[in-house]
């Protein structure tokens, strides 16, 4: 949070502390433009403290951290080239140009410089200089020298590199000072800042994770640097939280969860980023999806169906070929022409591999003249794209080359836009909450003013600006501003969705877009008889099947709700001759719908219920003599508390009806 000062005219010392004893204050936000905290104000009227806490206090602190690390390195590897070293989600990083990679040693060294520089209580001070002497200063830095001459002219600042806005943008060039308490400058940096006032605010909530690979400026056409990955926070007790939060994570980490219950794998065979469902996942998919069908179905929406494949052209009209060909998989000719003496040839129109829907529903928007009557037009597809990400991208279900999208293009006049727009909300957070999700954010994604990337008018992304903006206030959740991060076509609204143990995952989107009803010259015919342009909402729920899969192996971290479970109840005999009994009980739950199988395998009792609880599911139902005499039938829940002498038939009603209701089941009370 941040605290505003109250209005006085007044300098602040170099040192920045003079308001502000505590030091809980990192920086100030000047009419909007964070700044140094020892930066002159002689007016304090509409500046305001950024705290260490505050996401922007947190950013800077982090980026002050990248520095300490850079000098660092630096000191134990005096000949490295220092890249860019932005602050990213929950830490930093800093490239380096170095001739060997980075060892442990190295690593555990670098830690020690780290701590030495945060004890030395250096200052950190800004310089504004020109552009002549950013290149004399820093001659021996060639990355440096590049990002220099970058700023201002295309592909300055945030397009420079990736985290390179952080060094260089399009106003003045600034370097950083390192200056130790004899005023002496022991290090520099090119860098736009902030940064906290000195490094003893790094303090000792720190922590460097891990080494990697990266190509300067995301190009694999350049040099190859090492990135050092870190985390920092205000305080150690929020450092180690962070940590347990990791490790509590990686126990929930999809892909060592989808081994270990067989429920998808990615063989070599087929290639990076396309996975195959096994059985087990492959029936999870099949309720997420199946649910969401009923669910769309419900809500007037139409079910289409498009090809894989389109010839260019198509991209083309939709603007995807110019603004996104870097994402698609190369083309394909597949046309074949036979010439006059017979002999065939592939020289005919190029074809590409989907990465997206909309162009298709566009076109069966297109295929035949339309009323106003008709609108809202929702076109609801399950379809399958192809994105060419870089390998270095992939992360399991997560970030993946093949996906299906649950995609929804819906067609409104301009009179229906608010109300579809909140509909679509609504329909979107009930149905994650079915899913299990219940605590959420909205993000507005905007255009950054003079990027050749946002095409259209800027009237019309003015309007429906506003308009996401309003009914994002009028859902009652909280808004957070992404600048810049809109699509090429227009404005959007992020759903973003914090799981069990607190991460926060962007799940549903939608996007107003004025501009592919124009590319395609869609129209309907409205009340007065005239032609109108109809304006097109992008609604896709889950972003991806695949992505929304994983996240949810991770929320449920594998004990998935009843209804989702892939074998939702195992009989365990407490021997073999119990075992016909639980047979027919089964029998029943599956004439009900329900999953269930009787473990008939040679093992005895207790091996079974470790075997299934192990498993993660849901519901066991055990047997033994006394069941069988009064039947009943025992349940045994994930968390190994049991419930004894349920009537078969009160059984088989309670597990039904946890089915129905997508329960989370996994102690007895909940089953009560």
């Amino acid at each position: 949070m941040t605290d505003v000062i109250a209005p006085a005219a007044v300098s602040l010392p170099a040192d920045g502390f003079a308001l502000f004893p505590d030091r809980s204050v990192v920086a100030l936000r000047v009419r909007g433009e964070l700044k140094d905290l020892a930066t002159t104000i002689d007016d304090l009227d509409g500046v305001e403290a950024v705290t260490a806490g505050s996401p922007d206090g947190l950013n800077i602190l982090r980026h002050s951290t990248a520095h300490v690390l850079a000098q660092a390195v630096q000191r134990v590897r005096p000949q490295s080239n220092l890249g860019i070293g932005p602050f990213i989600t929950d830490g930093f990083y800093y490239d380096f140009g170095v001739d060997e990679p980075f060892t442990p040693e190295d690593v555990k060294a670098i830690k020690k410089e780290m701590e030495r520089i945060v004890r030395e209580g250096q200052r950190f001070v800004r310089r504004v200089v020109t552009e002549a002497e950013a290149k004399a200063e820093l001659a021996d830095e060639p990355f440096k020298l590049e990002l220099i001459d970058l700023a201002g002219g295309p592909g300055s600042g945030a397009d420079a590199a990736e985290g390179a806005s952080v060094e260089v943008g399009a106003g003045e060039l600034t370097i950083y000072d390192n200056v130790n308490r004899d005023g002496e400058t022991v290090w520099k940096d090119l860098c736009r800042g902030p940064h906290v006032p000195g490094t003893r605010m790094v303090g000792n909530g720190w922590d460097l994770t891990r080494v990697a690979g990266a190509y300067w400026r995301g190009s694999e056409k350049n040099p190859q640097l090492q990135r050092i990955y870190g985390t920092a926070w205000p305080t150690k007790d929020e450092l180690r939280a962070y940590q347990h939060r990791l490790e509590e994570a990686a126990k929930r980490d999809h892909r060592k969860l989808g081994k270990e219950l067989d429920l998808f794998s990615f063989p070599d065979e087929i290639g990076p980023g396309l996975s195959v469902f096994h059985p087990k996942g492959g029936i999870i998919r099949y309720e997420i999806e199946r649910y969401m069908r009923e669910r769309l179905l419900a809500n007037g929406y139409d079910v289409v169906n498009t090809p894989h494949i389109t010839k260019g052209d198509l991209f083309m009209t939709s603007g995807h070929l110019q603004w996104y060909a870097d994402g698609m998989y190369p083309p394909m000719v597949l046309d074949e022409v036979v010439d006059a003496d017979g002999h065939v040839s592939r020289e005919g129109q190029e074809y590409y591999l989907k990465p997206m829907n909309c162009p298709f529903h566009n076109l069966i928007f297109r295929s035949r003249g339309r009323s106003y009557r008709e609108l809202p037009l929702r076109l609801s597809e399950f379809g399958s794209v192809y994105r060419y990400e870089k390998s270095g991208t992939l992360a399991g279900l997560t970030r993946v080359r093949g996906m299906t999208q649950d995609d929804t293009h819906i067609y409104v006049t301009a009179d229906q836009v608010k109300g579809e727009l909140e509909h679509s909300l609504e329909f979107v957070l009930q149905t994650l909450r079915d899913y299990g999700l219940n605590d959420f954010y909205l993000e507005l994604s905007t255009k950054e003013e003079g990027n050749p990337k946002f095409i259209g008018d800027d009237r019309l992304w003015t309007e429906a600006t506003q308009t996401l903006r309003e009914v994002a206030e009028g859902s009652g959740l909280e808004l957070v501003p992404d600048p810049g991060g809109a699509a090429f076509y227009g404005p959007k609204i992020s759903v973003q969705a914090r799981d069990a143990i607190g991460r926060t995952w962007q799940m549903s989107t939608i996007q107003l877009d004025f501009n592919q009803p124009e590319r395609f010259e869609l129209e309907y015919t409205g009340p007065d008889g005239e032609k109108h342009r109809p304006v097109m909402i992008h609604r896709a729920l889950f972003g991806s099947i695949e992505r929304f899969f994983a996240i949810l192996l991770e929320h449920y971290a594998g004990a998935f709700p009843v209804w989702l479970a892939p074998v939702q109840v195992v009989g365990i005999p407490v021997a073999e001759e119990y075992a016909p009994y639980l047979d027919g009980i089964i029998a029943q739950l599956r004439a009900a719908g329900i999953r269930a199988e009787v473990d008939h395998s040679d093992d005895r009792m207790p091996k079974k219920i470790r075997t299934h609880t192990t498993q993660k599911v849901p519901l066991q139902l055990i047997a033994g003599e006394q069941d069988r005499s009064g039947e009943t039938v025992s349940f045994r829940f994930r968390d190994g508390t049991q419930t004894n002498g349920i009537p078969v038939a009160e059984a088989v009603a309670k597990i039904v009806d946890a089915v129905r209701t997508r329960a989370l089941v996994n102690t007895a009370e909940d089953l009560a």
